[in-house]
């Protein structure tokens, strides 16, 4: 006969386990935490770990006392976490998420461990009313947590300029890069009711692994008269009927894999009509575009037939005198500008590979011949032509990979310049480079000569580079409207030039930043900061640190505590890691800002991301195998994140940047969100309107693992915003691959829609038989981890 197993000994088990994971989570919070506070940061996690300690030990040996100890440390982490962030629900959620999960399960657990019944029921009345408050608690943090408000803008309505309408004839709607639309068929009122009119998949995919790693399409179309045009990653033109999808022809100028740089990416075309020539004849109209292998490939817009008068065979070669460049080191991923009948370009060269890299030169093609006009080679200003026989344009200058904007009128195209060659050392550069990295240049488009430059960081080593275009308005003041442009920048600040001059028109003002480093006598003492608008965030502390649980926030708080980080512009440093932040995917990228100039409002998305940087001593970095691209063991091509590991051949360091900032195993970023967000700022004044985050944490989690949960966390982003005369901002740049519509009034969202890939390019929408539509390529990108694609999608009203 079997003896009886006593209730207490056989259903104790459960809570013994639970204690066995509290002893655990002790440990290491114990452990970390003595770490922390020799460190010189936060007290909580040391006796925290303790109490667990004591709480699991005592589950473990069957006493109810051990679920007192831990309701004990769970209440001083509900005091502590008040104290510390207050009612911020998302620093709320690693402080008291998990600690709550275990409470609930220790409270079910407590009557197992006794035969009792006055702990049993004082057990349920805990769990009771630690719930409830936890509701409240939530509740609270919630409202607490709304995006702020602050109003509309300011004075009354203003003129608006040149804009795009029933077209969309330029990558930024128009070549002043507005990105916004006169049209008013879809508002806030029916916009709920948009609907998919037509997809299309443009058959551009990556034919092997290594290519996939490497692609994000970001394109643009163009819609001029009744046919829509774009390019995919690899540089397949295609022309749509912009009804339909129907393709009307398509030309493929064969880029080979070899030279994709670290994205294959097309943004955009570019359209021109050959002044005087006869309709319809031959190229009377044609589409330009650059490749990836830095070509520029003029074709008839009507038949997509190269046009033979531009060029050899309708294409030019760019990289004529730029010298030794392996594939993929120089290429363009931007649409052209053309201003005046000239074409100018700029190019992508490689970041971080080596000082000796390609030139950064400008240059200035005629739109019908595809003569080269003029070249900008900023180191040699004497020559505004191709360089003679036997030498090259000035290697590692400061390139512009983004898009240039332009002024019909003035005859001046603005140029976003990057960084010289090798983004973390500057030790290297001449004075002309530093005078010109990281700055807007404006340039006379007739013979390419330098008429102004705003720079925007002085002696950059934090690859701030200028990423977006600048955006004309016509900007009011109390002596009449002037012709401005509005600047973005990646720190976050944005500017407001006279477009004539370069002069600031609002205050810019040099303060000290952080010194040191590796370079201390090349660190500029002082930064221009605007005092016109910034997206930037206050500066990181160790209570800004997240995770999913105290053990991820920990050891992000170590991290914190162990790196270095003076503040914004930190300056590199080997000897361990550094905090930049922003990082450089900060603030405004290469989607740029979208104003409606009627309302007199910017609309500006952003990131809002540190990184986890360390110079990489040269030894070690030539160990590690990294050269640049072409010099690679085995020469094979190779992808992964820009910045990961990159040589920076020819200076004493190479750079690794833990982009984002993340935990090793998790993937969790150390930050807590949101990570990014959407603004509408008052261009007259530059306050801010609304703020909110921008993106949901339905395909984010730990361990990669989606969580499909629909709250806006304020994901990362890239790709930027239109808005319209309707009243409507059109974005999708997110990683949750949605687009969204927004209000323009009150940062609202009023619709959305899941792609069928990541989003990260530019909508743009027109109008065909009396019908607004809204069209996204759904391409997919390497770098912010979102699905691969080859779909364009168009959305209208219903019929």
């Amino acid at each position: 006969m079997k003896t009886q197993v006593p209730y207490k000994a056989a259903s104790a088990w459960p809570a013994r386990l639970l204690g066995a994971v509290l002893l655990l989570i002790g440990l290491v919070l114990a452990a970390g935490g003595l770490q922390l506070l020799l460190l010189g940061g936060s007290l909580y996690y040391l006796p925290a770990g303790l109490g667990l300690i004591i709480a699991g030990v005592l589950m473990i040996r069957r006493s109810v006392v051990g679920v007192w100890v831990y309701l004990a440390v769970f209440l001083a982490t509900v005091i502590w976490a008040l104290w510390e962030v207050g009612l911020d629900g998302w620093a709320l959620i690693p402080r008291l998420v998990g600690p709550t999960v275990l409470l609930v399960l220790a409270l079910l657990l407590a009557p197992t461990l006794t035969v009792d019944r006055r702990p049993r029921r004082l057990a349920w009345r805990a769990l009771v009313v630690s719930v409830a408050g936890l509701l409240v608690l939530s509740l609270a943090a919630f409202i607490a947590g709304q995006p702020a408000r602050h109003g509309q803008p300011s004075g009354p309505e203003l003129a608006a300029g040149p804009s795009a309408g029933s077209d969309w004839p330029a990558y930024g709607g128009t070549y002043g890069a507005q990105r916004y639309s006169a049209l008013a068929q879809i508002t806030p009122q029916n916009v709920g009711k948009l609907q998919r009119a037509w997809l299309i998949h443009t058959g551009d995919l990556p034919a092997s692994e290594t290519a996939r790693k490497m692609y994000g399409a970001e394109t643009t179309p163009l819609k001029v008269g009744n046919t829509l045009y774009l390019c995919t990653p690899k540089n397949i033109m295609i022309a749509l009927d912009p009804e339909t999808g129907a393709t009307r022809w398509r030309f493929d100028p064969k880029v080979p894999d070899a030279h994709i740089p670290y994205t294959a990416a097309c943004r955009g075309v570019s359209y021109y009509a050959v002044p005087g020539a006869s309709p319809g004849s031959a190229c009377a109209t044609r589409i330009i575009e650059g490749t990836l292998d830095a070509r520029l490939i003029a074709v008839d817009a009507n038949t997509g037939r190269p046009c033979a008068d531009f060029g050899f065979g309708g294409q030019v070669n760019t990289a004529e005198g730029i010298g030794e460049a392996a594939p993929g080191m120089f290429s363009i991923t931007s649409a052209p500008t053309i201003v005046r009948g000239v074409i100018v370009t700029g190019h992508q060269v490689l970041d971080g590979q080596k000082r000796n890299a390609p030139s950064g030169v400008i240059q200035g093609y005629d739109a019908v011949t595809g003569q080269l006009r003029w070249a900008w080679d900023m180191v040699r200003p004497d020559r505004p032509g191709a360089p003679p026989a036997g030498e090259t344009y000035t290697r590692g200058t400061p390139n512009m990979w983004t898009t240039a904007s332009g002024d019909e009128a003035l005859g001046l195209v603005y140029l976003p310049l990057g960084n010289s060659a090798v983004d973390y050392w500057s030790g290297m550069r001449s004075s002309l480079e530093n005078e010109h990295s990281t700055s807007l240049v404006a340039l006379n488009v007739a013979d390419g000569r330098e008429v102004w430059k705003f720079q925007t960081v002085h002696k950059d080593v934090w690859d701030y580079d200028l990423g977006s275009q600048a955006t004309l308005v016509d900007y009011p003041t109390s002596g009449g409207v002037i012709p401005a442009l509005v600047l973005p920048s990646k720190q976050g600040d944005l500017y407001v030039l006279d477009r004539r001059t370069g002069r600031p028109l609002t205050g810019v003002e040099e303060r000290k930043v952080p010194q040191g480093g590796v370079e201390p006598g090349q660190r500029s003492p002082t930064q221009p900061f605007s005092l016109f608008h910034t997206l930037r965030k206050a500066d990181l502390t160790e209570r800004t640190m997240w995770g999913m649980s105290p053990i991820d926030q920990m050891i992000c708080r170590i991290q914190f505590r162990k790196a270095k980080y003076d503040g914004f512009y930190t300056p590199p440093i080997s000897d361990g890691r550094y905090v930049e932040y922003p990082g450089y995917n900060g603030g405004s990228d290469w989607g740029g800002v979208a104003v409606d100039p009627r309302k007199g409002v910017i609309v500006a998305n952003y990131n809002d991301m540190p990184n986890y940087n360390r110079l990489v001593p040269r030894a070690e970095a030539d160990k590690k195998g990294w050269a640049p691209r072409g010099e690679e063991r085995g020469g094979s091509l190779k992808g992964g994140a820009e910045g990961a590991g990159d040589p920076q051949a020819g200076t004493p360091y190479g750079i690794s940047v833990n982009a984002g900032w993340r935990l090793p195993v998790t993937g969790l970023l150390c930050k807590q969100p949101p990570y990014g967000g959407l603004r509408a700022i008052d261009l007259r004044t530059g306050k801010t309107l609304w703020d909110r985050p921008l993106g949901s944490a339905r395909r984010n989690g730990p361990f990669g693992i989606p969580s499909h949960l629909p709250i806006e966390i304020g994901t990362p982003n890239n790709g930027g915003a239109v808005v319209t005369a309707g009243g409507v901002i059109f974005i999708a740049a997110t990683t949750d691959n949605m687009i969204r519509a927004i209000d323009l009034k009150t940062g609202k969202t009023l619709w959305q829609d899941a792609l069928p890939a990541g989003g990260q390019a530019t909508p743009m929408t027109y109008e065909v038989g009396g019908r607004q539509y809204l069209v996204i390529m759904a391409g997919g990108h390497h770098f912010m981890e979102t699905p691969i694609g080859d779909a364009l999608i168009a959305y209208a009203l219903p019929r």
